[in-house]
């Protein structure tokens, strides 16, 4: 019950395999040798929130002695997970719900608790470990423009019914994701529904508004969630697992580095909230700041750096 079930590109395999020195836009940047041990290897997926949770985790245990690697914005889990597997990468700040659907290809439980405990069952085997969730959550939502919402009747996406033709744009991996566009066609039946692949959230709004793109997945700590041009539909049946925020750790890190170096890092957990999330997105994606630096800023006044 290996998560290599759900890797669709063996390309994507081989490149895991070979290593991801060469990808990331945060950079290979290593701290100064403390508390003992080489340096654990911090990852992030390609997208802001998961690049801040890397470097709140990363910064708050630098703060404490403890040396960390950062391999930033490397992909999808298709490809951090062979690499999580193995031991190159040995940190992750994953969602729950959507590592138990897209990276194990199982149906999670419908609340955190039982996701946490689901979830560890499966990374076991894998020699990965969780930590504490936090109660920041983040997980897919579908937009549609609010002018077409309020012409059409549109609040579920069930709504998505009463249009003649549904273009959903999404990054590649949504198109075969039950939580994304194959949950729109097996759970929802919207058999009017046809996917468009758009990789990045902004280029994804653009398609929205130009009205090329019916709806579009975003994160729901995206500071676009808020704007009042755009309506969050409702997932009345329940495609979306719940998604707390969860780091999930190499098993030999965590029996090396013992409690305090889980103590550190369940501290960061503790404080996050999804609202705190939010603003911290928007800082970087609206307001233009680098992520490691709004993640020092918040350590900095939650007293953990």
């Amino acid at each position: 019950m290996g998560w290599s079930r759900n890797i669709r590109a063996a390309a994507l395999v081989a490149v895991a395999a070979a290593g991801l020195a060469a990808c990331g836009g945060g950079g290979d940047q290593s701290a100064a040798p403390g508390k003992g041990g080489a340096p654990v290897v911090v990852a992030s997926f390609n997208f802001t929130d998961s690049q801040i949770l890397a470097e709140l985790y990363a910064g708050a245990l630098e703060a404490k002695g403890y040396p960390v690697t950062r391999k930033l914005n490397l992909g999808s889990r298709e490809l951090i997970y062979p690499s999580l597997k193995s031991g190159e990468l040995q940190f992750v700040p994953e969602y729950q719900g959507a590592a138990i659907t897209t990276g194990f290809g199982q149906e999670a439980v419908k609340d955190a608790e039982g996701e946490h405990a689901q979830l560890a069952k499966l990374f076991e085997p894998e020699g990965v470990g969780l930590l504490n969730y936090a109660p920041a959550e983040d997980k897919d939502v579908y937009l549609v423009k609010a002018d077409l919402a309020k012409s059409k009747g549109l609040a579920t996406i069930s709504d998505l019914k009463k249009l003649d033709k549904v273009v959903l744009a999404g990054g590649p991996e949504c198109q075969t994701r039950l939580p994304c566009f194959r949950g729109f066609q097996e759970v929802y039946h919207l058999t009017n529904a046809t996917f468009q692949t758009v990789q990045e959230i902004g280029p994804r709004v653009q398609e929205l508004d130009s009205g090329a793109a019916t709806v579009i997945p975003v994160d729901s700590v995206s500071p676009v969630v808020g704007d009042p041009k755009y309506v969050v539909l409702k997932d009345d049946l329940g495609i979306e697992p719940t998604e707390n925020v969860v780091p999930a750790v190499s098993r030999k890190v965590l029996d090396e580095r013992g409690a305090d170096f889980a103590n550190v890092v369940n501290a960061v957990s503790a404080k996050l909230t999804t609202d705190e999330l939010r603003a911290l997105n928007s800082r970087v994606d609206s307001d233009g700041e680098a992520a490691a630096d709004v993640a020092k800023d918040w350590l900095s006044q939650q007293g953990l750096a």
